[in-house]
């Protein structure tokens, strides 16, 4: 227990701000998101990959690789999503089918995404200017590496990844 590192004052207020902004921001694009297109933040994640595919087709790993997302919750919201007619699964060679975007997820893609990409520039992108979001970019790239290296060498194997 004398190796615990704990936050000192300053690391302490910096990740809770973090945490904070990073809630509120994504709290409010989804609300957004719900309220204009009927829409979850879960819908759009899905919607979005499979917009810029150059098939408009993923296979569902393919999806939860993205997404990193577990395999049954990726199960159980495409299953959503066809019913309500944005993707359609289709079978294909391989065991498991392709996902598909309907005409209508495109089109519900295609009716958020500027609305959606504008307010993120107002309420992030605009706000933090191209200085700070240039060191953003860094420090999140560093600690997505810090990560991947955390999960390759010292990570239990039943927290890895996403299956």
């Amino acid at each position: 227990m004398a190796d615990e590192r704990w936050l000192d004052e300053d690391e302490q207020n910096a990740w809770r701000s973090y945490l904070r902004m990073r809630r509120t921001l994504e709290t409010h694009l989804a609300r957004h998101l719900q309220r204009e297109f009927g829409l979850s933040e879960s819908d759009f994640e899905i919607l979005v990959n499979l917009s810029e595919s150059p098939t408009g087709r993923m296979r569902a790993f393919e999806l939860g690789e993205a997404t990193q997302w577990e395999k049954s919750r990726m199960s159980h919201h495409l299953s959503r999503m066809e019913k309500r007619g944005l993707i359609r699964k289709e079978a294909c060679d391989a065991r498991y089918p392709e996902i598909v975007l309907t005409e209508q997820g495109l089109e519900a893609i295609r009716a958020c995404a500027p609305i959606h990409a504008a307010r993120v520039r107002d309420l992030f992108v605009d706000v933090l200017g191209p200085d700070r979001l240039a060191v953003l970019g860094e420090a999140s790239d560093d600690v997505v590496d810090a990560i991947d290296e955390h999960q390759k060498t010292s990570c239990p194997p039943e927290v890895r990844g996403y299956c």
